[in-house]
């Protein structure tokens, strides 16, 4: 039967093993809608390529069910769910020139000449390379292949694309670049977008939503803005960005806000995310821009003196890593200025944070599986 709601993709109840044992990908739920960015983010073995191989139809579910544009694609072979692909590896014909290359998913859909040869200069013309047509992959740099191969993932016009770390063999300079570029064309054609990349730079750059992998379950699925400042596990918190970890014992809990006693007796407020019992062992989660230096006496309830431990100079800002309450791999990131020259290692200052700034999360990575 058809699905009724207004997914374009949709994941019901997926599981995936190949020993029969051990599962890769765990009762996967994954609504996307047509048109958006959905970046897969995790580590190696979370399972995110293997959702995509399932979607590609490289792969088959073990268990539940694949829908496209609200028809079932557990039984259709990839060669006919009308879906570019664009992987790290380019995978172009090496013996082709550029315009065969894109020439050959237009022939393979019995395509006319006048078709095809619109077709590939609106698509050279997309990702700027009108000038390269008769060149053959061999004879162009990384990022010109890279280009040539969105250029034939989107050739054919395909309602979905789907991209497997396509940037990973590039420079970081032209890594960033073509994060853009992609996020452009996608912006202008409206095509749906899956995307595998283990980069949370580049999931935060190009997304509408991020699905966090790990051990094969979505850990948080949401916005990039609310992936990095609202993080709801420790492992989401650790694997996007720079985070400060503080374990310790929640001592109270009162509404959305606990108290949390950290090394040497220290009590740190924070906000109550994913926290169990009184008693039990929490870790508080802050981001190291959100730490101020030599705070005002009473300005936040969070003061503490450190000692400087490590100074690094980043052009816009300054890294100090400092020990505070019982950890000595505290970091900070303080935007670079004259006043900083005094922070030598050694040195005692005081630094401190607000409370809606610093997140109570359980102990525990967590292993829940995302809906929608």
């Amino acid at each position: 039967m058809p699905d009724t709601s207004n997914a374009f993709v949709k994941f019901s109840g997926v599981q995936k093993t190949y020993d029969g044992e051990t599962l890769v990908v765990k009762n996967l739920n994954l609504e996307i809608a047509r048109g958006e960015f959905l970046t897969m983010l995790g580590p190696s073995g979370s399972g995110k390529t293997t959702t995509l191989m399932m979607l590609a139809g490289f792969e088959a579910p073990t268990q539940g069910s694949i829908l496209l544009g609200g028809c079932s694609i557990d039984n259709v072979p990839p060669n006919k769910r009308n879906i570019g692909m664009v992987f790290q590896n380019y995978a172009l014909f090496p013996h082709m020139t550029v315009e065969e290359n894109l020439a050959f998913p237009l022939k393979v859909r019995k395509l006319g000449k006048a078709e095809i040869a619109m077709r590939i200069k609106r698509a050279l013309d997309m990702v700027r390379l009108v000038a390269y047509g008769s060149r053959r992959p061999g004879q162009l740099s990384g990022g010109q292949q890279q280009r040539v191969a969105l250029a034939r993932a989107l050739v054919f016009d395909p309602k979905l694309v789907l991209m497997d770390e396509p940037l990973g063999a590039l420079d970081k300079q032209l890594r960033e670049q073509m994060q853009l570029e992609i996020k452009h064309i996608h912006k202008a054609l409206g095509v749906t977008v899956v995307y595998v990349t283990h980069d949370q730079s580049e999931a935060l750059t190009m997304s509408n939503r991020i699905a966090v992998f790990n051990g094969g379950a979505i850990q948080q699925l949401a916005v990039p803005a609310e992936l990095y400042e609202r993080p709801q596990n420790a492992f989401v918190a650790e694997f996007i960005g720079e985070n400060n970890r503080l374990h310790g014992k929640l001592v109270t809990l009162k509404g959305a806000t606990c108290v949390v006693e950290v090394s040497g007796a220290r009590n740190v407020q924070a906000v109550a995310v994913n926290v169990e019992a009184v008693g039990q062992p929490t870790v508080l989660s802050l981001r190291p821009e959100r730490v101020k230096l030599n705070p005002m006496p009473g300005s936040m309830p969070n003061i503490f003196s450190a000692r400087v431990e490590e100074i690094i100079y980043l052009g816009d800002h300054v890294r100090t890593r400092v020990s505070v309450c019982g950890h000595d791999d505290f970091v900070l990131k303080l935007p670079s200025s004259d006043g900083l020259a005094q922070l030598e290692p050694g040195a005692e200052i005081a630094i401190g944070w607000k409370t809606e700034d610093c997140r109570a999360l359980a102990a525990s990575n967590g292993t829940g599986a995302a809906a929608r």
